[in-house]
This record gives structure tokens, sequence and C-alpha cells, in this order.
């Protein structure tokens, strides 16, 4: 298993744009249903929940549910698998313009390198409550990093 790779780290940010920058709005996908542009902003949704408010907090119930059993596998080490479940917040139903989508991305993981880890230790996720730095990273580097393989980025 290969470690998480550190999002906070310029090279690694350098070496995510570079992957994001090698798409084309005709990529096609190695598995799964999605357009590329629909990935990418699937891939937003994780950086909208913490930057913009335009998600609902889960209820307690759900909450406690995610936290015990969903947030292990997004917090860990392992990688996602291929065609996993996601959140309903995550599905992308329409079609998305792949520019807009892959300026917001980018945008998005600039603001959160900027940022750093110190930003993020303590801060709380709409769905799994407080995360440490390290916690943050795995969620943002394994989310980002699986979709990229998914289109052989």
């Amino acid at each position: 298993m290969t470690p998480i790779k550190n999002i906070f780290d310029p090279a690694v940010v350098q070496e995510l744009i570079a992957r994001i920058e090698s798409l084309t709005p005709t990529t096609q996908p190695v598995w799964g249903t999605m357009h590329v542009a629909q990935m990418l902003a699937h891939c937003n949704v994780t950086y909208e929940m913490v930057y913009e408010n335009k998600h609902p907090r889960p209820n307690v119930l759900m909450r406690f549910i995610l936290t015990k059993f969903i947030k292990p596998a997004v917090v860990g080490d392992k990688p996602y698998p291929k065609s996993s479940r996601t959140a309903p917040a995550f599905v992308i139903k329409t079609d998305k313009i792949f520019a807009d989508e892959k300026a917001r991305l980018l945008g998005y993981l600039n603001t959160t390198a900027a940022h750093g880890p110190s930003f993020f230790e303590g801060k709380e996720s709409l769905s799994f409550g407080k995360l440490t730095s390290a916690e943050w990273n795995a969620m943002f580097y394994k989310h980002l990093d699986h979709h990229l393989r998914q289109f052989g980025a």
C-alpha cells in the first residue's frame, strides 16, 4: 500500500495540478459512469463542504452512522475501491461545464494548500465532526487521487 501523500506539500499540489491539467473534456473513465466534467464537480463537493455553506449538515443519527462506520474508510490508509458507493450530496446527475469545474477544483486545491495543515487541525467536518489535519489530508488526497486514477490521470 502506497502512503498517502501530503496535500499541503507544494510538490504534491503541483503533481495533482499536472494530473488535473492532463484531463480534457473528452477524457474517458477507466471505470465508472461519470463523465469527466461530472467527476470534477463530484470532487469539488468535498471542498464545497469546507468553504461554502451550500450543503446541509446531516442529522444527529446520520452523523453518528457516518462517524462510526464511514469515517474510518474515508480518513484511513486504504485506497477507495473502484466503483464504491457515494453519499447523495456527491452524486452529480446533470451535465457540467468541464472548464468551470476544472477551474473550481484548481482553486480549491490551491486554497487548501495555502491554508496549510494548521488551518485544518481540529476543524469541524460536516459529516465526521472534528478531524485532525492528517485526517483532512487523507480525505482530500485519497478522494482526488481515486478519481484522477479513474480517468487515467
